[in-house]
């Protein structure tokens, strides 16, 4: 297997393939594309999920508003500041702040938000993930101190992105977020989920060739995992071995990106973020959310949490090293 630009049928055929010795080979593949631009570094980051309100109702998500079952929270400014004042005592310089596209969180709220964060800790990267906004509410975020944001695709494919999510949703917006948000100058993230209903391997190709056209610099590829309060609860969750495959893949197709072993990997396998990173990826995010908090952000059923303390952090490490990994605390800047 060659790291040169991959055809349409070659792919389609190692995304279909089950020889495990291609598979081993991929995924040596994947580490050596890694290797050469990250080496066998990992790089830490402080997770903080900030509010589980969502306007969206996606099919798959537990956070849809529709799912009434679901007890909503919304964390305060001094409770954001002192989950990032935790990790920094830990050693973080990154934090990741996530949410659902919670109303109240406008354009007001999320800058207050971010100047904050920004004004205590100027050193450390800040990660955004806040959904689908206008360009207008990108640019002021990058402007209050944003420098990367998340917002996974979910699906390169209209008629597959229209069966997972309500008529309200379509994909070219969300591929318009992604393009704003490149041009506005943030780090950006794309990504998507690997078995989710009605998934074909030809949707995961068009999944793959949107992220060679939008070479963003942080990929995010999960499984599925379904939640029992969804349209999807009685789904089977994704593949963990097409997981892995697609992240090599991402790693080869985009060896300077900077991939996730997603915590939808650590859910679906105890070893998932290990063969995460072993497929190439070369990021993990331990969990800063209260624990009271952390429990409600319910994607899905069964979510693994790591926690947020030094022991934690500490069992963390060791099991990055013992898979042949050096953990990295630094801010962790994508190539460009």
């Amino acid at each position: 297997m060659r790291a040169a630009r991959l055809s349409d049928r070659n792919l389609l055929r190692l995304i279909a393939g089950v020889d495990p010795d291609e598979n081993e080979d991929l995924f040596a593949l994947a580490r050596k594309a890694r290797k050469k631009h990250y080496g066998n570094g990992v790089y830490f980051r402080g997770l903080i999920e900030i509010t589980n309100y969502c306007r969206n109702d996606c099919y798959y998500c537990g956070l849809r508003r529709s799912n009434a079952k679901l007890e909503r929270y919304r964390l305060s400014l001094e409770e954001i500041l002192a989950c990032c004042r935790a990790g920094d005592r830990l050693g973080y310089k990154t934090f990741v702040l996530q949410g659902g596209d919670d109303p109240q969180l406008n354009d007001t709220r999320a800058v207050e938000i971010i100047t904050a964060v920004r004004r205590e800790f100027p050193g450390h990267a800040l990660t955004l993930s806040f959904g689908e906004r206008s360009r207008e509410s990108y640019a002021a975020f990058f402007a209050a101190g944003g420098n990367r944001y998340l917002l996974r695709h979910e699906s390169a494919s209209e008629e597959h992105y229209a069966r997972l999510h309500p008529p309200d949703m379509n994909p070219a917006a969300r591929k318009e977020c992604l393009r704003n948000l490149k041009d506005i100058g943030f780090q950006t993230g794309a990504g998507f989920m690997v078995g989710s209903p009605f998934q074909t391997p030809e949707n995961l190709l068009e999944d793959l060739r949107f992220l060679e056209e939008l070479q963003p610099q942080m990929i995010g590829i999960g499984p599925f995992i379904p939640h029992k309060d969804t349209p999807f609860g009685g789904a089977g969750a994704g593949s963990l071995i097409l997981t892995l495959k697609m992240v090599a893949l991402a790693r080869i197709m985009l060896p300077k990106a900077l991939i996730p072993a997603t915590t939808a990997l650590g859910t679906i396998a105890p070893d998932g973020w290990e063969q995460g990173l072993k497929a190439g990826a070369n990021v993990i995010m331990p969990n800063l959310t209260p624990m009271a908090a952390r429990r409600l952000y319910a994607l899905y059923d069964n979510k693994v949490s790591a926690g947020d303390g030094a022991e934690t952090l500490d069992y963390l490490a060791d099991r990055i090293r013992t898979a042949g990994f050096t953990p990295e605390m630094g801010r962790g800047d994508a190539l460009e």
